[in-house]
């Protein structure tokens, strides 16, 4: 199944870089008439103007195929559904400077069961600040400094008779990013918005009772240290009519080893989890219905890594500006 993706997602890449060739004279699309909702992963680099809000929920449901072991090669895995909901909630407190929360929703089938009901996940809060504007004409691409902060008010422990109403984390975490955007003219004088955004996260630790996120069982009690994260994404938008674009996020996640530690029924345990990386693509369609309102639908693959989960992760947003 996932070689048929990696060939549609290379014909939706050849597709933005390889345009057939035109005349010279050929007219030049202008920003004002491409209308954008982003690509399905890498934020804008964009801040609202002030006193504006955008509103952006995405609906998705991550499903493996497999696990990738610590050689790459991928393995069987059982068969989940992980239906969740985040929802981009943002206002422009100056042109400049752009902040929010993003609340997170799960509500999970393993193992034969289901959970209990809709759970409430980690709560984001998130600012961004501008530090460079692109000019029609010139070289320099928008550029904006990101930071979030993980607000761990999910469940992650004492789950011994619902292990799947976990979706939090427990732990306070740190997130700082540079998010960019250029766009460049194709020789059909169509435009290809880039964006490339690279991100560090790092965590606090998470006491942990019984049952968790973090493979404990019951009888355990202890801490978690998740480890750091590493996240790099270029994206692709080509813009084929005002309203339709075609968008394609290339990206690279590496998580450092998470460690348990504690007591297992009055005796010490110890787990450390190994070092995980991870390639994802996501290719989308975005249909703009104006230059306020849009919707993407599209997948969020992980086709190889290490010590990963392969998954396929179908989604639609929606993404309004008022």
């Amino acid at each position: 199944m996932h070689s048929t993706i990696l060939r549609a997602v290379l014909a939706a890449l050849a597709t933005f870089l390889l345009a057939p060739p035109v005349h010279a004279h050929v007219e030049r699309q202008s920003l004002d008439e491409a209308w954008w909702t982003g690509p399905l992963l890498a934020s804008g680099a964009s801040t609202l103007p002030k006193g504006h809000v955008l509103i952006e929920p995405y609906l998705y449901d991550a499903k493996p195929f497999g696990r990738f072991d610590a050689d790459g090669k991928r393995q069987s895995a059982a068969d989940e559904d992980n239906i969740g909901s985040s929802s981009y909630l943002l206002y422009g407190v100056t042109d400049t400077l752009t902040a929010g929360f993003i609340p997170h929703l799960g509500y999970r089938r393993a193992g034969g069961r289901w959970s209990q009901g809709l759970g409430l996940g980690d709560l984001t809060a998130q600012a961004q600040y501008r530090l460079l504007k692109y000019e029609q004409g010139g070289r320099t691409p928008t550029v904006s400094l990101m930071l979030q902060e993980n607000l761990p008010i999910g469940r992650h422990d004492r789950l011994d008779k619902r292990p799947n109403d976990g979706f939090g984390s427990g732990a306070y975490a740190t997130t700082v990013g540079l998010n960019s955007q250029y766009p460049f003219w194709l020789p059909n004088g169509r435009i290809l918005r880039t964006r490339l955004n690279v991100a560090y996260t790092r965590s606090d630790r998470a006491k942990v009772r019984g049952a968790s996120v973090y493979g404990t069982g019951a009888g355990f009690t202890g801490k978690a240290q998740p480890g750091d994260s590493v996240l790099a994404n270029l994206a692709f938008e080509y813009s084929m009519t005002q309203n339709w674009v075609a968008a394609l996020d290339v990206a690279w996640q590496r998580d450092a080893s998470t460690k348990v530690t504690g007591l297992l029924n009055g005796a010490a345990f110890e787990r450390r989890y190994p070092v995980s990386k991870a390639l994802i693509l996501a290719p989308a369609v975005e249909y703009n219905f104006n230059s306020q309102v849009g919707v993407i639908v599209g997948a969020r693959i992980v086709p190889a890594g290490r010590n990963t989960t392969a998954s396929v992760t179908p989604a639609v947003a929606v993404n309004y500006v008022l």
